[in-house]
């Protein structure tokens, strides 16, 4: 049997089947074949340019590399200059990346980018930063993988530096919609966005607002990498100017209506509205009515990760986000925001929906004026960081937060989990105690910082927590008001935690918020790919791991705009290993990282079997692919072959 991109992404789903108390490997067999020639690349190849052209372009490029290297050592003792640099490095990066790739490049736009790159490296070298108060293109380095990622800001007319503690201002979350040719160049040229927002008659210099424009590594639906890039920019504008995090609005249409879905319901503390439009909300209905696929006898195992991000599956959440949604009368498109009226029903939640007459797959002015107004009301309300009341659902503990509750553990992963809560109150409308309802939920956190409830908790105070109908002795309140209470459920009922944490101490296996995979997940935060040098236990076996590693670093740059960090096996310390997840190809031969933790991984690998739990594979063609918690630091991941 051979190896094939397919078996592969099928031995990676087969994760959830085998669970090994965190996640479980699989296995692939054969080496795979060649990807076929007529498969047409995302992004597309680019337009062939004139030899003088090309080379001016590059000669830009290595002067401008040269000025961001330069910066860097002048910089390095003066971090508040040096933080800036990020927002030279996307104009280098915007020009470069397509040289390298062969990608699309309009020869004017590239030398206005270059020539951006090198104005703002001037004025960064003279110790200024004129275009932080303007609206245009920004950048920061992500966690990820350390690349510079670009996102554009619009700085609302009445803006005033230094105004932090004054005026907190609204935001809006921009998702952009699907444009294979919108890399970098074209992103920080801004001209299709600035269209962009006319087209939907936004303001481009807001009077009372902040617009944050995502970029979210392309066109990945706001997935993984995608999704993380959201979150990193939107810390990022909230460390560098005067946000008000209760009057955020997540808002994008067409594809960026799905980034508006995916971070209402999968991160619901961090909005006081939502505004999805047009934008695919959940993977059955979707696939069968755009792409004519009956996905109802897919393996029971990818309907289990749908899970992961169908919007439907989480719908109860927006019980504390107001929704309104928009969908055009002869759009099919308007299909997401049905399902979503659907599911919300199904949970007794009610969104809104405006629908633009007589026109497809746009908005309408009228529609767009009556969206804005009813956005303007909820904005001003903004939103409650204290409900007395909230309804949470996940399937996952990679979100498994909403204001005050975190929940810690779940009985069965892939399982749907909720919790409907409420705070309970004196007569003075103290905070008294709080009243639960879990389903599938076995460690939870409740938790009230100081200064978030009015009148405050009185120190000393005892917090009564009832859940599940059983009344629960907690933690009192602190000096400050503060009140923190962690709690467990086992074979008698509920019980207090100790302060180590609410599923028990962090070196026990099991799987928490930020371990709990699918493989997916070690690619949402920092990781490393180790490249095997050595001689593999299996010649076939080992090209197939070998040809899977550059796989993964050439198209971790196509899919998700970054360059990975990648070492070779040789050259990794203790120190890579302990600051975050490993990704590692080859075997226990090829690789001496591998080496090093084959024995404390569940599964034996020989140069003639592999042994998973009872079953032994033949080694020439066949490997584990698999995530686990690193035995060397279980904070993180170890991920094999994948």
């Amino acid at each position: 049997m051979r190896i094939t991109r397919a078996t592969a992404a099928l031995a990676i789903f087969l994760l959830i089947a085998f669970l090994s108390a965190l996640c479980g490997p699989a296995m692939a067999d054969g080496p795979r074949d060649n990807v076929p020639s007529q498969v047409r690349p995302i992004p597309p190849l680019g337009n062939d340019l004139e030899p003088a052209e090309r080379q001016s372009l590059q000669l830009g490029v290595d002067q401008l590399g040269k000025e961001i290297d330069s910066l860097r050592q002048e910089l390095a003792g003066k971090p508040a200059l040096l933080r800036y640099l990020p927002d030279v490095q996307i104009f280098h990066n915007a020009v470069r990346y397509p040289l390298v790739h062969h990608e699309t490049i309009e020869v004017g736009m590239a030398r206005r980018a270059l020539a951006h790159g090198m104005q703002r490296a001037a004025d960064l070298r003279a110790g200024r930063t004129p275009w932080v108060n303007v609206t245009g293109p920004r950048g920061y380095v992500s966690r990820i993988d350390g690349s510079v990622q670009p996102y554009v800001l619009s700085i609302p007319a009445g803006y005033k530096p230094g105004e932090k503690s004054a005026h907190p201002w609204r935001l809006d979350v921009w998702g952009h919609g699907r444009d294979e040719l919108l890399t970098e160049l074209r992103f920080v040229e801004m001209d299709d966005l600035l269209h962009e927002y006319k087209y939907l008659n936004e303001p481009t210099d807001p009077k009372d607002r902040f617009i944050l424009n995502l970029y979210g590594r392309y066109i990945n639906a706001y997935r993984f990498a995608g999704e993380t890039d959201g979150l990193e920019a939107l810390d990022e504008v909230g460390r560098q100017y005067p946000i008000d995090p209760n009057r955020r609005l997540i808002i994008g249409f067409s594809l960026g209506g799905t980034a508006a879905w995916q971070y209402a319901v999968h991160y619901p503390d961090l909005w006081a509205a939502a505004a999805p439009a047009a934008g695919f909300a959940e993977a059955r209905q979707f696939l069968k009515t755009f792409q004519n696929e009956d996905v109802s006898g897919a393996p029971w195992y990818q309907q289990a990760l749908w899970h992961l991000y169908d919007s439907t599956d989480y719908a109860a959440n927006l019980f504390n986000v107001p929704a309104v949604a928009y969908g055009g009368e002869l759009d099919p498109q308007r299909q997401a925001s049905e399902m979503m009226l659907e599911a919300t029903a199904a949970e007794g939640v009610h969104i809104e929906r405006i629908v633009g007459r007589g026109i497809g797959h746009h908005y309408t002015p009228e529609a767009k004026a009556q969206l804005d107004g009813r956005l303007d009301e909820i904005l001003a309300r903004g939103r409650n960081p204290v409900p007395d009341k909230i309804r949470f659902t996940t399937w996952t503990l990679r979100y498994n937060k909403l204001a005050w509750l975190t929940v810690d553990a779940l009985e069965h992963h892939w399982q749907r989990a909720r919790v409907e809560g409420e705070i309970l109150r004196s007569e003075s409308n103290t905070v008294k105690g709080f009243s639960l309802r879990t389903t599938n939920v076995t460690a939870l956190t409740l938790s009230l910082p100081s200064g978030t409830t009015s009148p405050p908790i009185p120190a000393g105070n005892g917090i009564a927590v009832i859940i599940d109908g059983q009344a629960v002795v907690g933690q009192a309140a602190n000096r400050e008001g503060a009140y923190v209470g962690r709690f467990v459920r086992g074979p008698k009922g509920w019980t207090p935690s100790d302060a180590a944490g609410a599923a028990g101490p962090s070196n026990k296996l099991r799987k928490r918020h930020g371990l709990q995979g699918p493989i997916d997940d070690a690619f949402m935060d920092r990781f490393l790919i180790v490249r095997p040098t050595g001689r593999p236990l299996n010649a076939r076996t080992g090209a197939w791991a070998a040809a899977e590693c550059e796989h993964a670093i050439d198209h971790w740059f196509k899919q998700f705009r970054g360059e990975p960090r990648v070492k070779n096996d040789t050259d990794v310390t203790d120190a890579d290993l302990a600051e975050g997840n490993v990704i590692l190809f080859g075997d226990p031969s090829s690789n001496s990282v591998l080496k090093r933790l084959a024995e404390k991984l569940p599964i034996g690998w020989t140069a003639s079997a592999v042994t998973l739990g009872d079953r032994t594979y033949p080694a020439d063609h066949h490997v584990p692919v698999l995530i686990y918690p690193n035995p060397l630091h279980p904070d993180h991941y170890v991920v094999i072959n994948s």
